[in-house]
């Protein structure tokens, strides 16, 4: 049974009453004894895609995913589990049971699998690992696979490498920054992970490979279905390939055969396709061949053929001393070796990874490796003394119960759940966040850009972009006395004042600490944003002298910053220009930068889209709603209904890319930025849900639709844990934003640009929430809007 806590929101009940005397902080540390209890776990089935070789492909991998899909069916029925099965063109397979197949040397086929399963909204995605299963050098086609995926990834690392080449650690290194969570093995491969691949030991779970639940002492019987009544049967079970050091348990034979004439070694199993590609069945004729020389071809039973779990299970039954003659020592899993433990057997192994951990307190002897002297001694002393071996087995037998089928499910669907993002608990509109945050960060010169977790970060200094947004807030932010609002409008204001270069016609952007200047004109993005800022500050600012202010520097600077021609920044200018006009309509700087910034993204947009692709740019970057708000505004002031048709289908063409197939807030993430025709997942900031909420509003107001309603909310949910991971972003308390998604999990740090774009999307929704109906949308948004709107109004 999947039983997954749902997070519970510390602060406000809806209705707007607080829980307790205080509101708390969901950033802090709450004393022991005023936690609340635990809550009531939910049920909640879970929908995963399951990643890897699969049957009747014939390999341990294969048989692995398999095992998975199997025993979870049998054990945890309520677990929907998706196969996307790995494909090679040079083997004809013919798969059933899957959702779909993956062609392992297909960069393209990778990038169709990811879009299906990020369509099917999946809660994760498990993955098997292995170099040698995905296409390019060293598998490494797997890494732009797992940067498309948007589920949490799970992974199982079927080898983790003590000395790899310096392209497999790379590739393993990526993919443990992907991880949600990471199953291993063995405690050896959990050691390497996290000192050579800098894997965090709280993602790391070492769950054994799974295993048969049979009785203990059925080999007598089994014996008698092969034909070996009165046999001593020694077995090796894998694919033949070199390095599994057989020659040395066939030179290891006349010393076993002399002392006991009846033993009889069965090695089962087909060679290693890759083998059969390279050099045929040479390896087994050599062995063939070393059995002829030494005598004791009539010890060996070869069975050259690939087994079904079942059958290699009955023949297993039948052996006495299972033998790994391993020569490389890195391995650290071996499904047979698991078997052969779990169905009762003695082991005699060479110390490879997991037979070290798997073998101790007597459960197998470990020799030395490339030693068939050591295989002799070994195997003799159990055969020499019955009551031994027999004791062996039944530790063996014991051992194994740890590794049962049902136990590896019920850690398998805890490996998933733990990675699944919980449910959100969503605050109400009317819990206005604190202010704390913005001040933190705030001195007399301005806005700190950076935060290390909550410290502000003086290192960097501050920016225009931030004191731009920070002026944007004190317009509207509710909760400060009059003096103290003003004073903190004023800090902002200064900043941007003092960051126009007359000289230049351009606003500088980075200041260091010192209040000295780091350049002498700041990007053009910077420029819009200052420009954009001086607009909202006009129309909203609660004091007039300040008003007069940012009309005054408006219509001063507005004229001088000529020739730029990056569209965002267009975008945020016409977003200034829109907000003087919806104040004073015939001011003819507002007027002039709007019906030029108006026919600039038309053109744009007539350049860029194509019957799938709705949309002015080849690649998408960061604020993309800004640029259909931008026009959607326009067209508005200027009663222009080409550019408000057009702005709002590119908007709403953007809106449907950021919304997952779970309903789910999914922003553009910045890894996107310069890919033509095609984004990534991650990472997710702030500021791509303050655009999308904002521009929601604008598109609102021009059409009273309910979709933007909709819309809004949705990525106003983002924040408290509506996204891929479940992250709790924004803190209500303190007014605190951490600063973004990433594919493991939340960044901790609290930059400006996040805070406020936490802080500015809470007071464009509240105002969203007095204008909506409470009919459709306030149904559609969860009632977080119509309950809101009785108490904001």
């Amino acid at each position: 049974m999947n039983l997954m806590p749902r997070d519970h929101y510390c602060g406000e009940e809806p209705g707007g009453k607080s829980g307790s005397d205080t509101v708390r902080s969901i950033f802090e540390v709450v004393p022991s004894n005023e936690r609340p209890e635990p809550a009531v776990p939910v049920l909640i089935p879970l929908h995963i895609a399951l990643i890897g070789n699969f049957a009747p492909r014939k390999c341990g991998i294969a048989t692995f995913t398999t095992d998975i899909f199997e025993k979870l069916g049998e054990f945890h029925p309520e677990i929907a589990v998706d196969v996307h099965a790995l494909a090679d063109p040079a083997q004809d397979v013919i798969y059933r049971d899957v959702a779909g197949t993956i062609t392992c040397n297909d960069p393209d086929d990778y990038a169709r699998a990811a879009r299906e399963i990020n369509e099917a909204g999946v809660d994760a995605v498990w993955l098997q690992h292995e170099y040698g299963i995905y296409g390019g050098e060293d598998g490494e086609m797997v890494v732009d696979f797992v940067d498309r995926l948007a589920a949490p990834l799970v992974l199982t690392l079927h080898t983790v490498l003590c000395d790899p080449s310096d392209n497999q650690r790379r590739i393993l290194r990526h993919l443990v920054t992907r991880a949600s969570r990471i199953m291993v093995m063995s405690q050896h491969s959990r050691e390497l992970l996290e000192r050579d691949y800098e894997a965090p030991g709280r993602i790391i779970e070492v769950i054994e490979h799974g295993a048969p639940d049979r009785p203990f002492g059925q080999h007598d019987a089994f014996k008698e279905q092969l034909g070996l009544e009165g046999r001593k049967v020694l077995t090796t079970f894998g694919l033949l390939s070199r390095g599994k050091g057989l020659e040395h348990a066939i030179r290891a034979l006349p010393l076993i055969a002399e002392r006991h004439p009846e033993v009889i070694y069965r090695i089962v199993g087909a060679t290693h396709p890759n083998l059969v590609a390279h050099e045929g069945e040479a390896y087994r004729e050599e062995l063939q061949e070393l059995a002829e020389t030494l005598g004791v071809s009539a010890h060996i039973a070869w069975e050259n053929r690939f087994l079904e779990t079942d059958e290699l299970l009955d023949q297993l039954e039948a052996c006495d001393i299972y033998l790994t003659p391993y020569l490389g020592m890195q391995q650290s899993t071996s499904g047979t070796l698991s078997y052969a433990v779990a169905l009762g057997k003695a082991v005699v192994s060479t110390p490879y990874v997991h037979a070290r951990e798997l073998l101790g307190e007597e459960i197998g002897r470990l020799i030395e490796p490339g030693s068939s002297e050591a295989i002799a001694e070994a195997v003799n002393a159990l055969f020499d003394r019955p009551a031994d071996l027999a004791a062996m087995q039944r530790r063996a037998w014991a051992r194994g119960r740890e590794m049962i089928w049902p136990r590896f499910a019920d850690a398998g669907l805890r490996l998933v759940a733990d990675a699944c993002a919980p449910q959100p608990a969503i605050p109400p509109i009317t819990a206005t966040p604190g202010l704390a945050a913005v001040l933190a960060m705030s001195d007399a010169t301005g806005m700190l850009q950076h935060s290390v977790g909550v410290v502000p970060d003086r290192r960097h200094g501050y920016c225009l972009d931030d004191n731009a947004r920070a002026l944007m807030l004190m317009n509207v932010a509710r909760g400060l006395p009059v003096a103290e609002r003003m004073k903190w409008s004023l800090a902002y204001a200064a900043f941007v004042q003092s960051a126009w270069n007359p000289d230049l016609g351009r606003f500088r952007n980075f200041m260091r600490f010192d209040r000295g200047w780091c350049e002498d004109e700041g990007s053009e993005d910077s420029n819009g944003r200052a420009i954009w800022s001086l607009g909202r500050t006009y129309e909203r600012a609660p004091d007039q002298s300040l008003s007069e202010w940012a009309l005054q520097l408006f219509e001063d600077v507005l004229p001088r910053l000529t020739h730029i021609e990056a569209p965002r920044a267009r975008a945020f200018a016409m977003l200034g220009a829109c907000a003087v006009l919806r104040r004073d309509p015939r001011n003819k700087v507002a007027l002039d930068c709007v019906r030029e910034g108006g026919d600039f993204l038309m053109r744009l947009l007539g350049d860029g889209r194509r019957p799938d692709w709705a949309w002015f740019e080849a690649v998408l970057g960061y604020d993309n709603p800004r640029l259909p708000q931008a026009l959607v505004e326009a067209g508005t002031a200027l009663g222009e209904e080409a550019w408000i048709g057009a702005g709002l289908e590119t908007l709403e063409w953007i809106c449907m890319q950021q919304v997952s197939a779970r309903g789910q807030f999914r922003p553009i993430g910045s890894e996107s930025f310069g890919k033509p025709h095609g984004y990534l997942p991650f990472d997710q900031q702030p500021l791509e849900a303050q655009a999308a909420i904002e521009a929601a509003c604008s598109a609102w107001t021009a059409t009273r639709g309910a979709f933007w309603v909709e819309h809004a909310v949705t990525a106003w949910r983002w924040f408290f844990g509506g996204n891929d991971r479940g992250a709790v972003l924004a803190d209500i308390a303190t007014g605190r934003c951490r600063d973004g998604v990433t594919p493991r999990g939340v960044n901790a740090n609290c930059g400006a640009e996040s805070i406020l774009a936490f802080q500015l999307s809470h007071y464009a929704l509240a105002e969203l929430a007095v204008s909506a109906p409470l009919g459709r949308g306030g149904a559609l948004a969860g009632g977080l809007l119509e309950s809101a709107r009785e108490r904001l109004v």
